[in-house]
């Protein structure tokens, strides 16, 4: 019997810990004010999952008063031919057009046979995902790796 409750108890601080890692809607104020030090943003990821989640991210801070100055996505990987015209991806960022700058890194595009002309409006292509990070790191930009 104990054993079943001992499973239960970590089945349900699991599922409590998930939905407030991935739900949260609100930040307190003292992550805004601490936020709002440096306006710009830059992740580098390499899937779709992340992809869309700092897109969301973005609309987190948006709704609560963060300051967005810049806020800039670096793609590499095999993400990279995700990102290709009539693809999920392209309606997924429809919203976030002219808001949010998606940089993707020629050396994944060159090794994964994914041309410029593929990939869909929007998108700046960047000779390499790690020099574009190091660079947006020198000019301020708080950054995150996925």
């Amino acid at each position: 019997m104990s054993n079943i409750f001992r499973t239960l108890l970590i089945i349900m601080v699991m599922t409590a810990t998930v939905t407030v890692a991935h739900g949260q809607k609100k930040l307190d104020q003292q992550a805004i004010t601490d936020l709002q030090k440096t306006p710009k943003y830059a992740f580098v990821l390499t899937t779709e999952r992340h992809f869309k989640g700092v897109l969301s991210m973005y609309d987190l801070l948006i709704e609560n008063g963060v300051l967005i100055e810049d806020y800039e996505i670096v793609v590499k990987g095999k993400v990279v031919t995700q990102l290709v015209k009539k693809s999920e991806l392209e309606e997924f960022f429809q919203k976030y057009k002219g808001k949010v700058k998606v940089s993707v890194c020629s050396v994944a595009m060159a090794k994964l046979g994914v041309a410029e002309e593929t990939l869909f409006e929007g998108l700046n292509v960047t000779p390499t995902a790690s020099v574009r990070m190091l660079q947006l790191q020198a000019n301020g930009y708080n950054t995150l790796t996925y």
